[in-house]
């Protein structure tokens, strides 16, 4: 007896120091990084919930059915497994340990054994999904391209270990119980319900009993520890961090709202920056703590990547392999960061691995036009962590994080980085620049500036109500936010005056702000210029509340996003509503009414920042749905997965001359469903899906007669289909 706890003892003391050790040296790496934002508090019934959902329901792994359910059966195979552990861990000094009350119950030996079975079929489903999606069979398509293949099968191979080792220890213990304490072992009851367990007992020596059951429990144990040990030093360390990084994340997602500049942990002053003051993330020790456990908590399972647009129009970003990216250069330049914070900020001469130091003078972001830059099945090459073009090749689109199943903050990350590219560095595509001069110039993308601002309501037949420098009249319902693209694109002006009519039909009172309204400033603050997004936000902030506006309808998706999520920020607090949203409610309300058929196959693409991003995904369904003669028919990417059409992220201004283009790629999706009308509900998806269905029908692949068009418009040819063509007019 003594041998097997001496022994036993042993291992655990020297596998669980170097576990322990592990840990400390990244919880002090973890110290070298940023402080977590101030203004971030994790409220603990939310976080509570946070982690009953997604990590001990697995409601994001659960999404993908097969793996998901497999994923769930290994989760709670080990959860209940917990109790065998501890039944092992005891049955070092004493050999018919049951956990008290339910340990001697038949139905509990029976769990115990056929949660550690569910458990191995899992795994059985695992390796048959790793064949069939490996990156030698689907190349680039495999969610697997990029990840460590051989420590992922190595995983499988242990956990199998621990199943079958432990299940052999209790039946070497069922063994050694009915030989030497058959009076007691027909006290156990679990015996009677282990079957697993039971049948191990029947295949073992019934001679030398103590010794089998010695042997498979220091065995059972060593595999055990041997694999904690592991877990620590690979990428499966995400079985411990994925806990608090649930714990920590931003609710009610990292989506929606981009986080302002922080630095030390406290925000940025951009009227009154300190010197020292670092804007957006420029070496790996500028993201925060919780960047770094991000990082750790990466599983590689590539569900981010498969949804991607950019990668799937093989551009060289991928959300994982991205995170992958920073993570290995954060370890490999930990003892660096170590060594210069024990010294106080300064490094000493020697003691530091060649390797590291190398590794700290390696740019984060690599320079544009770098040949070496490359993302391949084994990582990714070039002078920088990330390549310049994976880094802009982003749009914002919000699928990796709506995605990730330990919810890793992506979108935060690339525009941090981006954000120091540009304030720090001016380092950007240099088209982008065109937009963000007329930004600063004109207050839009464009640069048409304020006096075109009315010229997309030269055509209504009725007199629109323009804000003069006063408070808006208590009358009024609604301040109407037309929108760079609204007032100044001649394809998004028919969208402002759809609306604008269909407001005007309902009896709604609304009025517009004219030459006083300017970018909201979303493009400047996705390209990470988040001074210019300042200086646009307080100035329309400023005409808002001088104005006394409440309620608000927008019909840009990322207007919408920017005036309801970001403008609180920086002092603006309104009720902002989306057209759509409106539309459905008056519609619902009687207040508008559909009469005449519009007899079309109508297929809607949910725009990325009022679907993913803002959850409004019924109110433009209902719209449609509402419209005599109109057949709704959804393309398979929709909803939550929806395909990004590419403008987003201020990509709208900037070439893609990377891969296949974003907007063709979900254009044919659009077309695959056979539509007479492609509709959405943003006016940079419809400039992009416009595009591409043009493209095809240009080749003559996609009928003359298809047409992409706003919700609000496909409503109008209902309610007022005399003035549709009044109204498209330019």
């Amino acid at each position: 007896m003594w041998v097997r706890f001496v022994l036993g003892l042993l291992m655990t003391v020297v596998c669980l120091g170097i576990a322990g050790r592990r840990a400390y040296f990244l919880y002090r790496v973890g110290k070298t990084f940023q402080p977590l934002e101030a203004e971030r508090r994790v409220d603990p019934g939310s976080a509570v919930r946070a982690e009953v959902a997604e990590v001990a329901f697995q409601r994001k792994l659960l999404r993908w059915t097969v793996p998901g359910a497999a994923h769930f059966l290994v989760f709670w195979g080990f959860m209940v497994l917990l109790f065998t552990i501890v039944e092992a861990f005891i049955g070092l000094v004493k050999p018919d340990f049951q956990i008290p009350i339910v340990g001697n119950f038949a139905w509990f030996g029976f769990f115990e054994d056929l949660f550690a079975l569910l458990c191995v079929a899992a795994l059985a489903v695992f390796t048959v999904l790793r064949i069939q999606q490996a990156p030698k069979n689907l190349g680039r398509r495999s969610r697997f391209f990029g990840s460590h293949i051989g420590p992922a099968w190595f995983v499988l191979f242990m956990i199998f270990n621990v199943v079958w080792t432990l299940l052999a220890y209790r039946g070497a213990s069922i063994n050694a119980q009915e030989l030497h304490e058959p009076a007691n072992a027909d006290k156990m009851g679990f015996l009677h319900g282990a079957f697993a367990s039971q049948w191990f007992a029947s295949i073992l020596p019934k001679t030398n009993v103590e010794f089998w059951e010695t042997f498979f429990l220091l065995l059972s144990l060593a595999v055990l520890l041997g694999f904690t040990v592991f877990v620590t030093y690979s990428k499966h360390m995400h079985i411990f961090a994925s806990i608090p990084n649930v714990a920590f994340a931003r609710r009610p997602r990292a989506l929606g709202a981009l986080e302002p500049v922080y630095w030390q942990g406290t925000k940025v002053d951009f009227e009154d920056p300190g010197d020292d003051d670092v804007m957006g993330v420029g070496k790996i020790e500028d993201f925060t703590w919780k960047g770094l456990l991000d990082f750790a908590t990466c599983t590689e399972c590539g569900r981010c990547q498969s949804q991607c647009p950019a990668w799937n129009t093989d551009k060289p970003l991928s959300p994982k392999v991205l995170i992958m990216g920073l993570r290995d250069h954060s370890l490999a330049k930990a003892p660096y960061l170590l060594a210069a914070k024990n010294a106080d900020g300064e490094v000493p001469e020697g003691g530091i691995p060649e390797a590291a130091a190398a590794e700290a003078a390696r740019p984060l972001i690599g320079p544009e036009g770098d040949e070496t830059a490359h993302v391949g099945e084994h990582g990714i090459t070039g002078e920088g962590v990330i390549p310049f073009d994976m880094l802009w090749s982003c749009t914002t689109c919000g699928a990796c994080v709506e995605q990730c199943p330990v919810d890793i903050e992506h979108v935060d990350h690339i525009v941090d980085m981006r954000r120091y590219q540009v304030l720090m560095e001016s380092a950007f595509p240099e088209e982008a620049g065109i937009m963000l001069r007329n930004l600063e110039h004109a207050g839009d993308p464009w640069g048409l500036g304020a006096s075109a601002r009315l010229e997309w309501a030269e055509t209504l037949d009725f007199e629109l109500r323009v804000y003069e420098g006063d408070k808006i009249p208590d009358d009024v319902e609604y301040l109407y936010w037309v929108g760079c693209a609204g007032a100044l694109d001649d394809t998004a002006k028919r969208t402002a005056r759809a609306v604008a009519t269909l407001l005007h039909e309902a009896g709604v009172e609304f009025m517009v702000l004219g030459e006083a309204e300017s970018c909201t400033g979303d493009p400047a603050r996705r390209m990470g210029h988040e001074f210019l997004f300042q200086m646009l936000a307080m100035q329309n902030v400023e005409v808002l509340n001088e104005a006394g506006a409440k309620r608000i309808v927008v019909t840009c998706a990322h207007c919408y996003n920017t005036l309801a999520n970001e403008y609180p920020q920086v002092g603006g607090h309104y009720e902002v509503v989306h057209h759509t949203t409106l539309l459905a409610r008056l519609v619902a309300d009687k207040r508008l009414t559909p009469v005449q058929r519009v007899d079309a196959a109508v297929t809607y693409h949910d725009p990325c920042y009022l679907g993913r991003h803002n959850r409004i995904f019924a109110a433009p369904r209902e719209v449609l749905g509402a419209i005599p003669g109109t057949r709704v028919q959804e393309m398979p990417r929709n909803r939550e997965k929806s395909f990004c059409c590419g403008a987003g992220g201020a990509r709208m201004w900037m070439d893609e001359n990377l891969g296949e283009r974003i907007n063709q790629n979900r254009a044919d999706e659009a077309l695959a469903t056979a539509p007479d009308v492609v509709a959405a509900a943003c006016p940079f998806c419809i400039t992009m899906l416009s595009d591409g269905v043009a493209q095809r029908q240009q080749e003559g692949t996609a009928a003359a007669t298809v047409s992409v068009t706003d919700v609000s418009e496909v409503l109008l040819r209902s309610v007022r289909p005399d003035l549709v063509d009044s109204l498209s007019a330019s």
